[in-house]
């Protein structure tokens, strides 16, 4: 049901003005309309699926809103996981002597290969698949794994079915949405129709129970996990490439924060034999190289993966990039040339070290008040369960009497509930008085 929420007194002429705006409340959620003049184009109907905003911009409006109401608080942000220290000076020299380089007449390059410069697929594919059997003609270079998560949605349909990690990143189940592949949200449930919910948590070690899990045509898996920060286990993702063949279902793994696994867990999902015929790979520069800002990644679609009529999916991959991509910059990939030098390497994971100091500094500080804590160890993020409480009371809580930004985990699925997390993404100063008042607010 749609309706207007307050129109005050203001005369009727007021709003048949054009960008007149009318407050809206549809299923409980607040929206804005323009009045004026329409065109008669419908809606989208699979935007108006879409349950709330995405969860990340809401995060940031309500930690504006408690900034505005508290101006001299010192807000510390645990929430978005966006990352704090200086890109290593050799990479961002690469880039800035490539920027430099363009004006002038022998170093000046327009448009490169959709896919990506070959000099850095080749670097991707004997740095990062090692030993793998992955050809620098399978990696498509882009602006980053979130991007690639769309295309891959685009390059799939709407008439696919999915299944996600719950809890999972938001942008799996919102892009899906978007596409149609997803029915009406279920408030009951907290879950979209057609969308099948892995529930991936303590009790069953972040990994789902494929046995009770339904065939879908796509499964969406994160390793290690955003948000728990779980890396499967070598025997988990064999179970989930022989799910996989058993079923002819397709893979869409994201290996965004590979570089944070310390232990034997898998790196790339193509160590599992057979992951090959049955997987795509999703990665990206931002984590491990601090490029969020600069925007890179890279998608890797194996030869061997077919459609049920034999054909290529690389083919029709590339087909969505030079349809749809420009290539990513080719200043961001003189950079991430340089992160896949042996210099480079070897300065990115001194930047991930970091960052997971930080983790372990946080982890310690939630053991220490007796809070069941999970992730921090393979992952940028720790995830802390609060049993009997509203995973978003949890978070207006530690805002409101320490103000730290955390993410609410109901905000990644209804496998959320009573937890929170917690990113490492911060400098050690701030981390540490984070943990200060954390002490103070859980005694």
């Amino acid at each position: 049901m749609l309706k207007v929420l307050s129109c005050s007194s203001t005369p009727l002429s007021y709003f048949l003005q054009p960008k007149a705006c009318l407050e809206l409340q549809k299923d409980g959620i607040h929206m804005h309309a323009v009045a004026g003049r329409y065109t008669k184009v419908s809606r989208n109907i699979n935007m108006e699926r879409l349950r709330n905003n995405y969860l990340f911009p809401e995060i940031s409006a309500r930690e504006l809103e408690h900034v505005n109401k508290y101006p001299n608080a010192e807000v510390i942000s645990l929430g978005i996981g966006d990352t704090t220290q200086p890109i290593p000076d050799l990479i961002a020299s690469a880039m800035s002597d490539y920027a430099r380089s363009l004006s002038t007449p022998e170093g000046y390059k327009g448009y490169g290969d959709e896919q990506g410069n070959k000099a850095l697929r080749k670097a991707i594919a004997q740095t990062c698949y090692r030993d793998l059997a992955v050809k620098d003609t399978e990696v498509f270079v882009s602006d980053g794994s979130q991007c690639d998560i769309s295309r891959v949605q685009m390059l799939l349909g709407s008439d696919v079915t999915i299944a996600v990690q719950d809890p999972s990143f938001p942008a799996y189940i919102d892009s899906s949405v978007i596409m149609g592949q997803a029915g009406d949200f279920q408030y009951n449930s907290g879950k979209y129709r057609n969308i099948e919910y892995m529930k991936c948590g303590p009790p069953n070690h972040f990994f789902p129970d494929l046995s009770n899990t339904l065939r879908t045509d796509i499964i969406f898996f994160c390793s290690p996990n955003n948000p728990t920060g779980h890396a499967a286990s070598r025997e988990q993702l064999e179970q989930l490439v022989e799910f996989a063949k058993q079923n002819g279902s397709i893979i869409v793994y994201d290996s965004a924060y590979a570089a944070y696994i310390t232990d034997e867990s898998p790196r790339s999902i193509y160590e599992i034999p057979g992951a090959r015929e049955v997987a795509i790979e999703v990665s990206s520069f931002s984590k491990s190289a601090g490029f969020t800002g600069v925007r890179l990644g890279w998608t890797v679609v194996p030869e061997e993966l077919l459609y049920s009529n034999g054909f290529p999916v690389g083919h029709d991959f590339n087909r969505i990039i030079c349809t749809c991509f420009n290539g990513a910059s080719n200043i961001a990939q003189a950079g991430g040339l340089a992160c896949l030098s042996p210099e480079g390497v070897r300065a990115m994971f001194s930047v991930v070290d970091y960052y997971k100091e930080n983790a372990q500094i946080l982890l310690d500080t939630f053991v220490s008040l007796g809070l069941k804590t999970h992730g921090g160890v393979n992952a940028p993020y720790v995830w802390v369960h609060f049993p009997g409480k509203r995973s978003w009371d949890v978070f207006n809580e530690i805002l409101g009497k320490t103000n730290i930004i955390t993410v609410p985990g109901s905000g990644f699925g209804p496998g959320g509930e009573e937890f929170i997390r917690v990113t490492a993404f911060g400098h050690r100063e701030t981390i540490l008085e984070a943990s200060t008042r954390l002490k103070s607010l859980f005694p």
